[in-house]
């Protein structure tokens, strides 16, 4: 069982920056896109961004493009979520999840991952 730990967030001012990591045990995420969705209060869960399994490919939601890069590290079996010009309504729980399926899709909505983390907890306030 592939198993997914987040780190990373936190409170930070709009306009801040914040860095989320996921962390993936025991197998290499080589074979597995990996994507992060987020859940603000009240709200229905969202795909925000994914990278596939090469690395090559990578999808956004419109609303974080420009702002949020996602990358990889093999040899850390680690992806990376970096968020720029952070704005209050990007507040939410940010969860790491991978699969197999196409990015697109996944950041879509209209494909599931089968492995989820716990969540990360972003608070983006003045």
């Amino acid at each position: 069982q592939l198993q997914l730990v987040e780190s990373g967030g936190g409170l930070v001012q709009p306009g801040g920056s914040l860095r989320l990591s996921c962390v993936a045990s025991p197998y290499t995420l080589d074979y597995y896109a990996i994507a992060w969705f987020r859940q603000a209060p009240g709200k229905e869960r969202e795909g925000v961004s994914c990278i596939s399994s090469s690395g090559v490919s990578t999808a956004y939601q419109d609303s974080v493009t420009g702002r949020f890069t996602i990358s990889k590290d093999n040899a850390k079996n680690t992806v990376y979520l970096q968020m720029n010009s952070l704005k209050p309504e990007d507040t939410g729980v940010y969860f790491c999840t991978a699969g197999q399926q196409p990015c697109r899709m996944v950041v879509a909505g209209t494909r599931q991952m089968d492995y989820w983390g716990e969540g990360t907890p972003v608070t983006v306030s003045s």
